[in-house]
């Protein structure tokens, strides 16, 4: 299966990438493909690596070996704010909204990075800044309406239940625009009913042409959504392939999901 638009185009490429922390190697020999329109999970035991991977792709280390590109861009030497810039927008595994801002100002703070105003016009208020302002206001309420939490908008972002806080997390990613999301444990927390609508949340996300890269512990959630899933154990890939395949893997099954697999 090669995505739900049919193409095969990696967007993302992985390879050969280690990290060390100190003598311990975090992640060895990495090698994996994202193409273009894809939802692809990132699964694996509590310090396989899964977070360091993202760490690697979105700039914030950076590996002793290996590449990463992402649409022919080489990441490895650009700065996180700079790997953001190129559309890859990233979920962290603890929230991290701005909780003392309005649900609306947590948007709008996200989308003003889009904006073309120097911080001249701003302070002249000249019509095309008023104007500006006034689009990033509606866009603010159109992301809000879409992810579900509009009628939350004048509410502190800190005083949201925690499911509605991975809600607006994943709101302020899409206000930054993301050609490639990747989300950090995005339903850890939420109850049934809550990862229900975040899996519906995600199909309409993938719609908007936005390519996907998941590390997530729930499998049920994982084998429902995933077009491709990469199995990490102790810093190494031990398997890649389609859910079907995952499922049946012995290896994969003996390292991981030998607790949980009959859910899935």
């Amino acid at each position: 299966m090669s995505g739900h638009n049919g193409s095969s185009r990696p967007v993302l490429s992985i390879e050969h990438v280690t990290v060390h922390f100190g003598g311990l190697v975090a992640i060895s020999d990495m090698s994996f493909t994202v193409n273009d329109g894809e939802l692809v999970s990132l699964i694996g035991p509590n310090g396989a690596g899964k977070t360091t991977a993202f760490n690697v792709v979105t700039g914030f280390l950076r590996p002793a070996q290996g590449e990463v590109r992402y649409r022919g861009t080489t990441l490895n030497r650009l700065k996180s704010h700079e790997v953001a810039n190129l559309g890859l927008v990233r979920t962290f595994q603890k929230t991290s909204v701005f909780g003392a801002n309005t649900v609306f100002d947590n948007v709008l703070i996200g989308l003003h990075r889009h904006g073309s105003s120097s911080v001249w016009e701003t302070l002249l208020a000249l019509p095309r800044v008023r104007r500006e302002e006034q689009r990033l206001r509606e866009e603010a309420w159109e992301i809000l309406d879409f992810v579900g939490i509009d009628k939350r908008a004048a509410e502190l972002g800190g005083a949201l239940p925690y499911g509605e806080q991975r809600l607006l997390e994943v709101a302020v990613a899409l206000a930054a625009r993301p050609t490639l999301l990747l989300l950090d444990e995005p339903v850890s927390g939420m109850n049934a009913s809550e990862t229900a609508s975040f899996i519906n949340l995600l199909g309409k996300i993938r719609r908007r042409d936005v390519t996907v890269l998941l590390v997530e512990h729930d499998m049920h959630m994982v084998m429902n959504v995933s077009d491709r899933i990469v199995v990490l154990n102790y810093g190494k890939i031990i398997a890649q392939s389609p859910p079907a395949e995952i499922q049946q893997n012995p290896e994969v099954i003996r390292a991981y999901l030998g607790q949980g697999v009959k859910r899935a």
